[in-house]
């Protein structure tokens, strides 16, 4: 359901809960239930939502799409949000991009920074899938003063410590796959709370001097 755009993980969760999903006419109860992309999703008496016909083969649409978009923070990666707060979609079409995209991974509400989006499944699942150990970097802030050794530690694919001092540190961290809350929860026990989260990096795409809520197309760097 998130990865059609439907919900985010925590809207999916409570609707599975409520029994107000139903896949094919049947009422879903496991979150962890896998379905297949040409099953048509029904969220209580809301239209039924089958997957786009590029999804249902694998195979791009008639013009494959990729995006970079630089999102901004209180930005929730959904097409719709019951709670009114803006969608990284709604910032999207006020910029011109109209397209039926689907995030490449996620940023939770209070990251920031570069965000894939593409109509092309394959890809997509190609960059998500921690097998093919596709790299995103993160400009993170924590509060305290992290040693050294604590960072050296930390289960990343790699972290720099770039400053640390009494009230905060500042460090580069890159990770190999996209678990929820990874980062936050890493920090989390070592004693640090995450202010800032800011993706710089995902694949070959760096997010460069683009600005919050702008938005590049990238098709020409995934042959």
């Amino acid at each position: 359901m998130s990865k059609l755009g439907l919900a985010s993980r925590a809207e999916a969760r409570a609707l599975i809960h409520a029994g107000k999903v139903r896949v094919n006419g049947k009422v879903v109860r496991e979150v962890k239930e896998r379905i297949k992309l040409n099953s048509r999703i029904q969220i209580s008496d809301a239209p039924a939502h089958p997957a786009p016909a590029h999804l249902r083969t694998g195979a791009p649409a008639h013009q494959r799409v990729i995006i970079a978009f630089n999102k901004p923070r209180g930005v929730v990666t959904t097409t719709k949000d019951p709670e009114g707060r803006p969608t990284v979609f709604g910032v999207l079409a006020e910029r011109g991009m109209t397209d039926r995209l689907l995030a490449i991974g996620r940023l939770d509400m209070a990251s920031t920074g570069l965000l894939l989006l593409t109509n092309d499944n394959e890809l997509l699942n190609s960059l998500t899938d921690p097998v093919n150990g596709v790299e995103r970097k993160y400009a993170v802030t924590v509060r305290g003063r992290v040693s050294p050794e604590a960072a050296a530690a930390l289960p990343a694919a790699r972290v720099e410590l770039r400053k640390a001092s009494g009230p905060e540190s500042h460090l580069l961290v890159t990770l190999t796959q996209g678990k929820n809350r990874e980062i936050r929860n890493m920090f989390e026990e070592i004693g640090h709370e995450v202010t800032r989260l800011h993706r710089v990096e995902f694949g070959p795409i760096s997010l460069g001097k683009l600005q919050p809520g702008d938005w590049i197309d990238v098709t020409e760097r995934f042959p």
